[in-house]
């Protein structure tokens, strides 16, 4: 029965040989934890409880709640193909709910390595340093995505209004303002860029045959991830850091949620909330510095 499944996917989905034979392990795992071998599975035999049991037992093993989320998606895939294919009537791992996953923190840099890393302003002295700063500066000061910043347009950036206009996912466009000091490096950068050429793009990089093109992904990673290697000894240093960074100072400064969920391009709420975890610490001297029965005794 198990192995009609395993052909199914192999065959019919064309599924590759490493994704079905993680399957065929997960569903041997579970007829282990049954005593029975892989050929045996009786689905007549297995009840909502037993799935729980190995769930739970899996658990006390050490196994993550990824992990046996894996192993039940594997189960249950199992019993929608048994129920399409009326091997049994009723799907028992509709009920099973799998162990909450818990949701990695967003990783930032503070303050003053940011500070750090834009007092390299002063020193640009070619087109690439010059443009190097204001990748950085732009990524900090308005949160966009790596994948927007290289859709940029000359027309998207509005020195007069102060604003830029980004398109997001779906392309859906968001307008997010511009402070003073950002306008002007930008204009600077403009001025540089007359003197190398125009690619078609907002941000351009040279070719090795000297060529100008857009700029591409892996060269902007690469920016972002040489200058914060710089001031920072952490091992995430990509461009979706800085983005995690904007909207953490923002929200250590004051911001409200809705609003970073507007300038992040955010369509759920849910999806910015995940950085309020940052606040806590500034709350937390908050409340120790201004609550009276906050303050240890010995230090009244």
């Amino acid at each position: 029965m198990i192995q009609h499944f395993l052909d199914y996917i192999a065959i019919e989905k064309k599924y590759s040989e490493q994704t079905v034979a993680a399957y065929r392990d997960d569903l041997r795992a579970f007829c282990q934890f049954l005593g029975w071998e892989l050929q045996d599975y009786d689905p007549t035999k297995v009840q909502e409880g037993d799935i729980r049991d190995w769930m739970i037992q899996l658990l006390d093993e050490g196994h993550s709640p990824r992990s046996v989320k894996r192993y039940l998606s594997s189960l249950r895939s199992f019993y929608k193909f048994m129920l399409r294919t009326g091997l049994v009537k009723v799907d028992i791992t509709r009920r099973i709910i799998a162990p909450k996953t818990p949701k990695n923190l967003p990783v930032f840099f503070n303050p003053s390595e940011m500070e750090r890393a834009l007092a390299f302003e002063d020193q640009a002295d070619d087109f690439e340093s010059i443009r190097d700063n204001l990748i950085l500066e732009m990524l900090y000061q308005t949160g966009m995505r790596q994948a927007e910043m290289l859709g940029l347009k000359d027309a998207d950036v509005d020195l007069v209004q102060a604003q830029v206009r980004i398109f997001g996912k779906r392309k859906k466009e968001r307008i997010v303002p511009m402070g003073e000091a950002l306008i002007q490096q930008i204009k600077n950068y403009l001025e540089a860029r007359k003197e190398v050429g125009d690619a078609g793009a907002f941000f351009i990089r040279s070719k090795r045959d000297g060529s100008l093109v857009p700029m591409d992904k892996s060269t902007l990673y690469n920016i972002v991830r040489a200058r914060m290697g710089e001031v920072t000894t952490r091992k995430k240093r990509s461009p979706h850091v800085l983005r995690h960074t904007f909207a953490t100072t923002m929200l250590n400064n004051g911001a409200d949620i809705r609003t970073i969920q507007s300038l992040l391009g955010h369509a759920s709420l849910a999806a910015t909330q995940i950085y309020t975890h940052a606040t806590f610490d500034q709350i937390k001297k908050v409340y120790e510095n201004a609550h009276p029965r906050a303050v240890k005794q010995n230090e009244q």
